[in-house]
């Protein structure tokens, strides 16, 4: 019996590049399946789901800086430490009825 083949995977990157160079029509198909070496269905799709998800690049708002993800890891942690305490509280008030 032969290897079993796995699928190539391509990256982001290239897949962009690849739907750029299709939506932008200044070559067939043909002429970007031999300059990528990747099969024209494949080229097809990548190009129909860059389209597809052309607007919602924009809509995204401004992403966050790293001084606001480190003062909402600082909130999270600051609410972990609550929750601990409040854990601790009830197992000590628990183990008295337990008894």
């Amino acid at each position: 019996m032969g290897k079993k083949r796995s699928r190539k995977r391509y990256e982001g990157a290239f897949k962009g590049r690849v739907a750029l160079a299709a939506a932008r029509g200044d070559k067939t198909l043909s002429e970007l399946t031999s300059q990528f070496g990747v099969h024209g269905t494949l080229i097809g799709q990548w190009k129909r789901r860059l389209l597809e998800n052309l607007a919602h690049v924009f809509d995204d708002a401004e992403p966050r800086t790293d001084a606001d993800q480190q003062s909402l890891i600082d909130e999270l942690h600051r609410q972990i430490g609550v929750l601990n305490v409040e854990l601790a509280w009830l197992k000590k008030k628990a183990a008295r009825y337990g008894e």
